[in-house]
């Protein structure tokens, strides 16, 4: 018999990548989604489509009952779209997640699967972190609040007294996320600016590989685990910066961008090990080849 999987946060890219292989897989799937109108990819894989809001929790338990098991992947980050901003996202994070956490247990959902940051392991240097090491960035980074925010979305989860699971993704690039595509614009425009020198580390994940990643999670489901999702090569964003532009035969990036993260270079072993998972592109060059 089919399993019911209910996805919050079902029109953004994440989703578009994960619904289609819930099915593939013979899940059911119900769509969770603020504007029912724009889950046209959900809906054409035939998922059921459902109005819900995370800060709504009447909406949320109708759209959660008779579900085995709620992916929440909500988020208001800014996008390729032009909307979200980071102090909506660590609002939701913090004040939508107990709705939604709530709003399972009064729907009898048993289990929960979290999309939540590997940056809250960064250590701000090149020092190879996991899911134990404590953030060390910088207090007046511009990650220090979203961090903050995740850390606390992660202990709502967990103490929610369901049965669950958490998966800290590295920065996700691939087709919808708008990163590698801007970068590659920025470069061929000569527009391209190496965050600070270039020397802080940044780890990827293939927004493909996450996807996977969390069916193998759905699947083995090892109750009650935090696992870092990220490939295998994390890198200075100079090197980065520098594969893009000569990919585009565009010009070296120069200095002088703004950094947005601390520098954080996560290990994968935690779900390669537990998951058997290994990711697809295990490298920023595999992954972002033109």
């Amino acid at each position: 018999m089919s399993k019911t999987v209910a996805v919050l946060g079902a029109n953004g890219v994440y989703a578009r990548h994960l619904i289609p292989r819930l099915f593939t897989a013979g899940w059911k799937v119900r769509a969770l989604v603020r504007r029912p109108e724009a889950a046209g990819a959900a809906a054409a894989c035939g998922a059921e489509i459902c109005a819900a809001d995370i800060f709504d929790g009447e909406s949320l338990r109708a759209g959660l009952d008779g579900c085995d098991v709620a992916v929440n992947l909500a988020t208001s980050l800014p996008g390729p779209n032009g909307r979200g901003d980071f102090a909506a996202n660590d609002h939701l994070r913090r004040s939508g997640t107990p709705i939604f956490v709530e709003a399972c247990g009064e729907a009898g959902v048993p289990r929960i699967l979290q999309q939540s940051i590997a940056m809250v392991n960064a250590t701000d240097s090149d020092a190879w972190s996991n899911e134990e090491t404590r953030f060390s960035g910088a207090e007046n980074s511009p990650a220090a609040a979203p961090v903050e925010a995740a850390l606390d979305m992660e202990k709502t989860v967990a103490a929610s007294g369901l049965d669950y699971l958490i998966l800290r993704g590295a920065l996700f690039y691939g087709p919808g996320t708008g990163y590698d595509d801007g970068w590659v614009a920025r470069a061929k425009a000569g527009k391209l600016r190496l965050p600070g020198d270039g020397s802080k580390y940044v780890s990827f994940v293939h927004i493909a590989d996450m996807a996977a990643a969390t069916m193998m999670a759905l699947t083995a489901w090892p109750s009650r685990e935090t696992l870092i999702i990220a490939d295998d090569a994390p890198a200075p964003w100079k090197d980065v910066f520098s594969y893009l532009a000569q990919s585009a035969a565009a010009p070296e990036p120069q200095l002088g961008g703004q950094i947005g993260f601390p520098s954080f270079r996560v290990r994968n072993g935690k779900a390669r090990n537990i998951l058997g998972w290994r990711p697809f592109y295990e490298n920023y060059q595999t992954g972002m080849t033109r």
